[in-house]
């Protein structure tokens, strides 16, 4: 049959509608169900105070792609979009010139998932540089009882020394780095070890109850001087200090960060000091841990660090009137100490100051893991514990002359113009992945180096404090097991104990 024209135009529409239910059947069986996928940020609020700042954020996601974005000019993200896996961000606030607070969000988002809010705050800037209320809201008067040793004759009672580490410092609270909460059994057992001093790392600025004003939660200031109380009542010295405590001060040693460091420390300490003033002379405070200075002109800022530190305890009175007080040398290196410490703080009670350093040398045998450009792991330390067949891991310096020429210079500059130093930490980790001899060789060689370090320190005029995290395996310093309060590595702890001889 001849087809005419419509014929056609109606065979085309037909085969087309055909094609379109063939396509849409299609679509529909291959397009699955929506899955909400996870997509997570570490936390959903920041609070900046009002200068420049940084904040870092973890961002989970099992959706294929994210993004994230601010709602203000002045809050920078350091990646807008990402993929699946885990990533950390970095938020940056400019500095606040307003007067008043400012807010912001980041909103995460997500085809696959819900979207995520993030609300930000900034204090204005005058909060900061105004600073913060004093908290030296109670002075009293000097109060002598109980006080009166100088420095020096403080010094002559401070035998060996034990550090409670990664635990009161330990970002995240105190038992958030494996270590069990600190009991008075645990302090009970390391006086009956034969230490008589304890230092504690604090961390106060990730106990704070309001960051703006940067007041430090009562119920911390309560838990620190429960520990205190536990070495005081076992007649012990003890060492408070502000531990790296999130860098805020030691990582902050510029002329910039100045006026608000010192406007932290001051803070602190008023505070710090306020609630631990009823102890005696047991109980010394120390400015910061291992202030990062490299230079004079860093080290001028460090001096402004400590002597904020000596000003806030001293305006608090009491006992901390004339409270020894301890301040670090940069970076607590030794060399550095000497080339660069060439002047202290001044405090307005004569000799009742120490210089506090540590002494982790050489690297290569006490801390190192792993082999470095800059050098190889050392398994063996000292004259007549070098290995014959394992050489390469033998020491090519650090060794007993360094030792004792590194003492001297603390002697030479503190100690023998009546300014004692504390080696406030002190150690070397045990290599318990070596085998055999080696093994053998190794701990001998380390158990040599402890009674070393001490001995040496002793007959310097410094007060050595091992330093204890409190890991038991392999490159751990630990020679307290804190699970049941006993000596793990009797080794080492007799190692400490006959450098006193």
């Amino acid at each position: 049959m001849k087809k005419t024209i419509k014929d056609y135009i109606l065979s085309f529409v037909l085969c087309f509608a055909f094609l379109g239910v063939l396509a849409c059947s299609s679509d529909k069986e291959s397009t699955p169900e929506t899955t909400i996928k996870t997509l997570t940020a570490s936390t959903n609020k920041i609070d900046f105070d009002g200068k420049e700042n940084t904040s870092d954020i973890t961002i989970n996601s099992e959706a294929a792609v994210w993004n994230l974005a601010s709602s203000e000019s002045w809050l920078k993200v350091s990646q807008t979009t990402g993929s699946k896996g885990s990533v950390i961000v970095r938020v940056t606030a400019s500095a606040n010139t307003e007067t008043t607070t400012r807010t912001a969000s980041i909103t995460l988002s997500s085809n696959e998932a819900k979207t995520v809010t993030i609300a930000v705050s900034q204090t204005a800037a005058t909060v900061v540089a105004g600073l913060y209320p004093s908290y030296n809201t109670n002075p009293i008067a000097a109060d002598a009882s109980g006080m009166g040793s100088s420095a020096v004759e403080l010094a002559a009672k401070i035998k060996l020394g034990w550090n409670i580490g990664n635990t009161l410092e330990a970002t995240g609270g105190e038992t958030a780095w494996g270590n069990p909460k600190v009991t008075k059994a645990l302090i009970d057992a390391v006086k009956a070890n034969g230490f008589n001093a304890i230092r504690i790392p604090c961390s106060w600025n990730q106990n704070l109850e309001n960051a703006t004003t940067a007041k430090i939660k009562t119920e911390w200031l309560d838990r620190v001087k429960e520990v205190v109380q536990y070495c005081v009542d076992n007649d012990m010295y003890v060492v408070v200090n502000i531990h790296w405590d999130g860098g805020w001060l030691e990582n902050n040693i510029t002329e910039a960060k100045k006026v608000e460091t010192n406007a932290k420390q001051k803070a602190f300490w008023e505070q710090i000091a306020t609630h631990l003033r009823g102890f005696d002379e047991h109980l010394l405070f120390a400015s910061a841990n291992e202030p990062a200075v490299e230079d004079a002109t860093q080290m001028a800022v460090l001096t402004s660090y400590h002597q904020t530190f000596i000003d806030a305890v001293r305006s608090t009175g009491g006992k901390n009137a004339t409270r020894v007080l301890v301040v670090q040398g940069p970076t607590t290196d030794i060399e550095k100490t000497n080339k660069l410490m060439t002047t202290l703080p001044t405090d307005k009670v004569a000799g009742r100051m120490i210089v506090e350093v540590h002494y982790y040398s050489p690297w290569n045998f006490a801390g190192l893991t792993k082999d470095e450009t800059w050098g190889k792991m050392f398994y063996y330390w000292g004259a007549g514990f070098h290995s014959a067949t394992d050489t390469e891991r033998n020491p090519t310096w650090g060794e007993e002359a360094d030792l004792e020429k590194n003492f001297k210079l603390m002697k030479t500059q503190f100690v023998d113009k009546g300014i004692p130093v504390l080696l406030g930490e002190f150690g070397a980790i045990r290599r318990t992945t070596l085998t055999g001899d080696a093994l053998t060789l190794h701990l001998n060689s380390r158990a040599y180096y402890l009674k070393t370090v001490v001995k040496t320190a002793k007959a310097n005029g410094l007060l050595p404090f091992y330093w204890d995290e409190g890991s038991l395996g392999n490159n751990g310093f630990g020679i307290i097991n804190r699970s049941d309060n006993t000596v793990f590595d009797t080794q080492a702890l007799n190692a400490l104990i006959d450098g006193l001889k």
